[in-house]
């Protein structure tokens, strides 16, 4: 029932992020010097910031961007990791050992300071953040992959498709993919989420996306220095965020479970 309502709850904020503006006509970038800090109130249902702009529209429009740049870096490190890591459990030898070191230079660093570093010597946007993010975000899946990948080339099977000399991308694509499917889709559930959480934390320390382009994380850093006199300001972006993070992670704790249950089971 639980990941029926996570997943209810995506859709919803989705279609909000996506089609809300066709369905609001409230504008997130006019200011209005007579409406600063209105609370919510049927004009302005999520109330409005200390430049008088609509919470709402500008929570509309901030999705897009926080949307984008989580699925986007979320697919993309998932695939660096799925990539790197089956062909380290694959080819082995030198491969992995190399595989071994470049993680372990990775993991050297924080990941958030590793981030910070980054962006702080590039304009961020959100392209520059997606891939950002994804240079920061494979290390996790891609050692769960080499794991998996390693159970995978011990199987007798693997072995006489080698002595038969079968294409090694053949092997890769037809017998090692479906395998390791469910642990892509686990960590690029756990990666969205991962990612609006980085962008938001970075927004809010004002290396985020930059004006005039808004995201929840940058919408939630404005409201900051109010919080006190208009909470919803930074209100309502959080609760964006904390839906999709909440939701994302139920999400992916159904779907560890059912791996673990066909793993189980075979």
């Amino acid at each position: 029932m639980l990941p029926k309502f996570s997943v209810s709850i995506l859709v919803l904020i989705f279609l909000f992020s996506f089609f809300g503006v066709y369905l609001y006509d409230g504008s997130a970038y006019i200011l209005n010097a007579n409406s600063i800090l209105i609370s919510p109130s049927l004009q302005h249902p999520f109330g409005t910031d200390r430049l008088g702009r609509d919470i709402l529209a500008r929570v509309i429009e901030g999705g897009k961007i926080s949307l984008m740049i989580g699925i986007g870096s979320a697919f993309i490190a998932s695939f660096i990791g799925l990539f790197l890591g089956s062909i380290a459990g694959y080819y082995r030898g030198i491969v992995d050992k190399s595989f071994i070191v470049l993680v372990d230079l990775f993991l050297t660093f924080p990941t958030f300071f590793l981030l910070l570093a980054l962006v702080s010597y590039v304009n961020a946007s959100a392209l520059v953040l997606i891939v950002v993010i994804s240079i920061t975000g494979w290390m996790t899946t891609a050692r769960l992959i080499r794991a998996e990948s390693f159970k995978i080339t011990q199987q007798p099977y693997i072995s006489i498709l080698n002595i038969a000399k079968v294409s090694k991308l053949k092997i890769l694509f037809k017998y090692y993919t479906p395998i390791l499917a469910p642990i892509y889709f686990v960590s690029f559930t756990f990666g969205v989420g991962g990612a609006i959480l980085a962008e938001s934390g970075l927004s809010f320390l004002g290396l985020g996306i930059v004006a005039p382009q808004m995201s929840w994380g940058s919408i939630l850093s404005g409201g900051k220095d109010v919080v006190e006199i208009a909470w919803w300001v930074s209100f309502f972006p959080g609760l964006m965020i904390f839906l999709v993070t909440f939701s994302l992670i139920n999400i992916s704790n159904y779907l560890q479970q059912l791996t673990n249950r066909k793993q189980i089971q075979t």
